[in-house]
């Protein structure tokens, strides 16, 4: 595929940094990012691969090649990520805290933000294991917001006003619970 670039093609078939500059160029900023975590997460690119898709790429927006990480296990993560970042907000990564386990994102201090996609996420079963460990993480001065796909993909302007809310009333912060996290990761 080469759409409106230039791309070497062979047997209508192009290479992952050529495939990724132009889902840039053609589809936008979240959806490149999030298949250029995914491609990160697979070793699917070198650190020559980055060097030269950051070429193939207006510098206005290497800041995404910059932001990227092999961290984010799905996604959903990834559009959290970059729709965070583009607010100014610094999110810690796979965070484990003590007798809840790992969470998508911490917050502040004391806010977790868990991005649920249907694997892992199905069921009544763990619907019951993603509410214990909501309960468990208040209990230890956590506070919980857990998005699903349909409000990440297709409702953000409600996951943005839930988590904004959060910040403008300052119950992101509390030293207490910084005490707890077994180890994070600023993305």
């Amino acid at each position: 595929m080469s759409h409106w670039g230039v791309a070497d093609v062979a047997a209508g078939r192009v290479g992952l940094v050529d495939a990724l500059a132009q889902l840039l160029s053609c589809i936008g900023e979240d959806a490149f990012f999030a298949a250029l975590e995914s491609a990160l997460r697979l070793r699917r690119l070198s650190p020559v691969d980055l060097v030269r898709l950051r070429s193939r790429i207006a510098e206005s927006r290497s800041w995404l090649i910059d932001l990227a990480c092999a961290e984010s296990e799905s996604g959903l993560e990834s559009l959290m990520k970059v729709r965070m970042h583009r607010l100014g907000v610094t999110l810690a990564a796979q965070v484990d805290i003590v007798g809840v386990g790992r969470v998508d994102f911490v917050v502040g201090d004391r806010l977790i933000l868990e991005v649920d996609g249907r694997p892992g996420h199905e069921g009544a079963d763990s619907r019951h294991k993603d509410r214990v460990r909501d309960a468990v993480a208040a209990a230890h001065g956590f506070d919980t917001l857990r998005f699903d796909y349909a409000l990440v993909v297709h409702d953000w302007a409600t996951v943005e006003a839930a988590i904004l809310e959060k910040f403008r009333r300052g119950l992101h912060l509390d030293g207490w619970a910084e005490g707890v996290r077994a180890g994070a990761a600023a993305v």
